[in-house]
């Protein structure tokens, strides 16, 4: 399978700045006038800030049809199910991220962005199936190069208490392409026409913008 690599891609995602900095200048304090066991607590969390933070290099399988995964993360939820933002039944795939996972959100196709639709909610675990419908989220509707209605949903999760999106309306958008970012725990859904080709099981880990998730119908 071909692939290519998305440049200007960031080691560490722009997000994470500020709270890498702040934690380095707390340590570096701590290990200068603090005792041991603050110096070492402030490291470990600069640990901890530079590896969820981290966005590393992916290359993006290339081929007709192909849906690579929204997020890194582990399959929660895979079947036919009702898409809540375009009011169609659809084949649903859900990630559900913990916070050791590269939390960029990346574009599951080619395509552009029809519109984009940010709901307020709750909080609850993201690896439960009511996150799907009760959970602060952000919707995008995109149309894939080839007609097909795509709907990416980012979810906020317990933990997580902000969904970044850079995108807007009428962008467009390649597979792979980053279009958001959620912090500390979330998950992504993902609606497709019921005539596409699922890849992936239940319990299956995935790279965002290398995993191929499904396959849509080529006409």
């Amino acid at each position: 399978m071909l692939s290519k690599v998305i440049d200007n891609q960031p080691i560490i995602a722009r997000e994470g700045w500020p709270f890498l900095a702040i934690s380095v200048v707390l340590a570096s304090l701590a290990s200068a006038y603090g005792p041991v066991w603050l110096m070492g607590l402030l490291w470990l969390i600069v640990l901890f800030v530079l590896q969820f933070f981290r966005d590393p290099v992916r290359s993006i399988p290339v081929g007709e049809g192909l849906v690579v995964a929204p997020a890194d993360g582990r399959v929660i939820w895979t079947g036919i199910a009702r898409d809540p933002f375009l009011k169609r039944d659809a084949l649903k795939v859900s990630i559900f991220m913990n916070v050791f996972n590269v939390h960029s959100n990346r574009s599951p196709v080619n395509g552009t962005i029809v519109d984009i639709r940010y709901s307020a909610g709750k909080f609850f675990n993201a690896d439960l199936d009511k996150a799907s419908e009760q959970n602060e989220r952000n919707a995008l509707h995109i149309i894939s190069s080839a007609g097909d209605d795509v709907t990416c949903v980012q979810v906020a999760g317990l933990i997580a208490r902000r969904i970044l999106c850079y995108v807007k309306k009428g962008d467009s958008l390649v597979a792979g392409q980053r279009f958001g970012f959620i912090r500390f725990g979330s998950r992504v859904d993902i609606y497709l026409p019921e005539s596409a080709k699922l890849e992936v099981e239940l319990g299956n880990k995935t790279v965002g913008g290398e995993s191929v998730i499904a396959t849509l119908k080529v006409n």
